[in-house]
């Protein structure tokens, strides 16, 4: 009897572990389970609040959890891979968002191009079989590598070809050219995307490259040296290229701000916000009486320095009546 007592104490100290799930509230909670969220309009019970806050606002809080997971509970179930999950429904409720939406990327030219023709993408196969070799070789990797050498053990050397060439060493850089132009245009199209102006140095082809690119990817050049081009001389009339001071090595760049937070922006609204609906006009009456004081004074001081009496004022000199200085004088030397 002793052991059956013990056992039927711990069944009852578990059984006040585990609540009921069936909750029971005076207004329904407004309950939106796109967004998980549970809005609770009822009053709080004054006494219980006041003997034991903590308690009271623990076990709130549990009850509506609790209603929550039984409207969760309720939607649509699925298993997948083992795992029972609900489907949500749309959320109720319009978050407002801090940033804006991205924006889509921009489509490459390739994409631009298939997208025009109604060219769509197919899915390759990884294997390819190779009547020389009589066998499959992958499209791509160390083992296509392996195979093209050893099918292609020997080339022909074309007729206007240098014959002491090594055609062999023409192909790995003629594929390691075409691997740098897939990568330069690659890196076009991010800047593109995130609307940089290319080309601005390294690659200039005179037919594509504007005045513009060519110019500051002399100035770039030249401030590329030891001296950061202090000691480059310049052509007459040659100008340094603006705008680039980014990628000019020794260039004094300012440095950007950071993104301001969602707090400060908050804040510095907040107080547009007050300056606006305050309609007291914000007045410095001391300021405003210096102000006053030094006006007047001034003015005091402009009518004390102008003259009292006009007839001391100092007379216009007399005119010559017409007669000049070098003039020849009346009488002559006599001649003997």
């Amino acid at each position: 009897m002793v052991v059956f007592s013990k056992i039927l104490e711990k069944e009852a100290e578990g059984a006040e572990n585990f609540q009921p799930i069936s909750v029971e509230k005076h207004l329904e909670l407004d309950v939106d389970v796109g967004n998980l969220l549970a809005v609770d309009n009822n009053q709080f019970d004054g006494k219980l609040l006041k003997s034991n806050k903590e308690d009271y606002f623990l076990k709130l809080a549990r009850d509506n959890t609790q209603i929550l997971i039984n409207h969760i509970w309720s939607c649509p179930i699925k298993k997948i891979d083992e795992v029972i999950m609900a489907e949500l429904p749309p959320p109720r409720i319009v978050l407002p968002r801090m940033k804006r939406v991205p924006k889509p990327r921009a489509l490459t030219k390739w994409e631009k191009f298939a997208k025009e023709k109604g060219i769509q993408k197919k899915k390759k196969a990884k294997l390819s079989w190779d009547a020389q070799l009589q066998k499959w070789i992958p499209m791509y990797g160390f083992k296509k590598v392996k195979a093209e050498k050893t099918k292609n053990w020997v080339l022909e050397v074309p007729q206007n070809s240098d014959p002491y060439e090594d055609q062999f060493k023409k192909n790995t850089a003629a594929k390691s050219e075409n691997v740098a132009k897939n990568e330069l245009q690659r890196l076009r199209n991010i800047a593109k995307a995130r609307k940089i102006k290319v080309p601005r140095v390294g690659l200039t082809n005179p037919d594509v490259s504007s005045a513009k690119d060519l110019k500051a990817a002399v100035t770039v050049a030249k401030a590329s040296t030891a001296s950061l081009g202090k000691f480059q001389d310049k052509l007459p009339k040659e100008k340094d290229a603006k705008g680039i001071s980014a990628i000019t090595p020794g260039a004094s760049r300012k440095r950007k701000l950071p993104p301001a937070s969602g707090e400060d922006e908050k804040k510095e609204a907040l107080t547009i916000v007050n300056d606006i609906l305050n309609k007291r006009p914000k007045l410095d009456i001391d300021r405003v009486l210096t102000q006053r004081s030094q006006s007047t004074s001034s003015n005091q001081k402009v009518k004390s320095s102008e003259p009292t009496n006009k007839s001391k004022m100092a007379k216009k000199p007399k005119s010559g009546k017409g007669q000049k200085k070098g003039g020849k004088k009346s009488g002559g030397r006599k001649r003997r």
